[in-house]
């Protein structure tokens, strides 16, 4: 079910998708844009995750292309309640909102953590996609990249979901000094775009009410859609629809081994681009000019 919700940045017709998971009804806000071939844009997790990461793309894509940009549940405009944000959740979201949304195979451009549900839902429902992109993909959180053993990951993730502790846990590690080193350390390549302004509207985003909960899924590792690279890569096997997978170049070096190892496929179409795992966002023209004739070519 569809209502109209107020405009944003993207100038596009925004509105709600509401949703139900297990029994718990939610909100889901999107956004439309232009006007042609379906395309729906999927933007990365994490802390800071909104459909607003895309608005370049998107704004690119438009005049050939009816566009539609997702907040996924749980971040950005949509419902942040607090639930127990897994991956089941996801997958069933991307289920239900593609069935209902989309009378035909649609072509897919999906950022960072979401290509693995992205491909998960070609095995469920093999003609939801006509096409795949993938930028900068990647399938594991924060700390588990960075070698945390599960059950420090379940804790951490518990102290934040806490009622007590969590808000002020997470306070701490959104603050917009923390912000702005995680996106110079591994989100943009050029420094001088993470300017006051910018980093405030990210803030702002840390802050709205029960944002910690699926914050907290994704950074330990809880919104991980497979364990092992090989149960990532084994979903490209299945997949009978034209990919591109764009790997960043100045991408951390676990993340780009992985974006490398998607790219070494035979059935993947691959393209090296600036960027690193923000590459949608910082280089969403160069993206653009990439994804576009690859959308446009006949199957």
């Amino acid at each position: 079910m569809t209502g109209l919700v107020a405009p944003t940045l993207l100038n596009g017709t925004v509105a709600a998708y509401r949703w139900q998971w297990q029994g718990q009804p939610l909100s889901v806000t999107y956004e439309t844009l232009g006007t042609g071939q379906s395309v729906l844009l999927l933007p990365a997790f994490s802390t800071v995750s909104t459909r607003t990461e895309m608005a370049t793309l998107a704004v690119q894509l438009a005049p050939t292309h009816q566009v539609t940009v997702v907040d996924w549940p749980g971040f950005g405009d949509s419902d942040r309640l607090r639930l127990a944000y897994q991956p089941k959740l996801y997958q069933q979201f991307l289920s239900d909102f593609v069935s209902e949304q989309f009378s035909e195979p649609v072509a897919v451009v999906a950022a960072g953590h979401a290509a693995g549900y992205t491909l998960a839902l070609s095995e469920t429902l093999p003609d939801a996609w006509a096409k795949v992109v993938l930028v900068a993909p990647t399938w594991r959180g924060p700390l588990a990249v960075m070698g945390a053993s599960e059950r420090v990951r379940r804790g951490v993730r518990g102290l934040v979901r806490s009622r007590l502790l969590g808000q002020a846990l997470y306070g701490l590690n959104t603050r917009p000094a923390f912000l702005k080193w995680m996106y110079r350390r591994h989100v943009f390549v050029d420094e001088a775009k993470l300017t006051p302004d910018y980093i405030a509207q990210r803030y702002q985003t840390t802050q709205q009410a029960g944002a910690r909960y699926a914050s907290a899924a994704f950074v330990t590792g809880g919104l991980d859609p497979v364990q092992t690279r090989a149960d990532f890569l084994a979903y490209f096997d299945t997949l009978s629809v034209p990919v591109m997978v764009m790997v960043g170049e100045q991408a951390p070096p676990a993340s780009k081994a992985e974006m490398e190892a998607m790219a070494a496929l035979p059935q993947v179409q691959a393209v090296r681009l600036p960027g690193t795992l923000g590459m949608a966002e910082e280089y969403g023209e160069a993206v653009a000019k990439a994804v576009l004739p690859f959308l446009s070519a006949a199957l």
